[in-house]
């Protein structure tokens, strides 16, 4: 296997490609985030062992710009920091599994091999509704060419509208969805998010996709739909 290591600490990272290639495989070793990057968009590796502090930028922002790129090999971050947030955050940035400095090179080498075993994830379809599109993988959503500004909540909004256009959502099947059973914020929080994205998508460009139905819920209209 070809494999790429970003980690900016010499010992670490010598230690690392020894390891790997005394186990057979091909590895390249970079110290940055815009290196990583680069090598991971122009290389097809069968997996990438991500530091998370690095130069330049991150392992989360190096994670993020290879998936925005179309580079699906699997990512394992290596991260000194132990708060669940982080690992999150990393997770979300597109890495497949995390291992926590320090670690044994045997369970790193196994977490490869799991890697690789379950294969190269499939890019997450990018959803089209007339002319809004949203790309779950990168985070991004447009209206035309345009980009959308948007908070993490109103994009879940929006991609869940996306998911089912024409269908009519109620308000408690919105609060499932975008935000979750027990919560027990404000009652109008979904019609305030929806006001959010109605200023978002559509009262700049002259829409009204966004529609409500009056004492039920909301509806994206579809263009495509008879």
């Amino acid at each position: 296997m070809r494999l790429l290591v970003v980690e900016d600490e010499p010992r670490m990272a010598g230690l690392l490609k020894r390891g790997l290639e005394e186990e057979g495989h091909s590895v390249d070793v970079v110290g940055t985030g815009p290196e990583g990057v680069w090598m991971g968009t122009e290389n097809p590796y069968s997996a990438i062992v991500l530091d998370v502090m690095l130069p330049g930028f991150d392992g989360f922002e190096v994670a993020r710009r290879l998936r925005a790129a179309g580079r699906w090999a699997p990512i394992l971050l290596l991260t000194a920091r132990t708060e669940v947030a982080d690992r999150v955050e990393g997770l979300d940035a597109g890495a497949d599994d995390y291992l926590a400095k320090p670690f044994s090179f045997v369970e790193l080498s196994a977490r490869i091999r799991a890697l690789v075993r379950r294969g190269q994830p499939e890019r997450p379809v990018v959803l089209s509704v007339g002319d809004l599109r949203l790309d779950p993988a990168s985070r991004r959503a447009w209206r035309g060419e345009d980009e959308l500004d948007l908070s993490a909540k109103e994009f879940a909004l929006l991609e869940l509208f996306m998911r089912h256009p024409g269908e009519l959502l109620t308000r408690s099947a919105i609060l499932d969805q975008v935000w979750d059973y027990a919560y027990d914020g404000v009652s109008n929080v979904v019609d305030q998010y929806v006001a959010y994205l109605r200023r978002k998508i559509d009262r700049p460009y002259g829409r009204s996709d966004l529609k409500t139905v009056r004492g039920a819920g909301y509806r994206l209209h579809d263009p495509g739909s008879a």
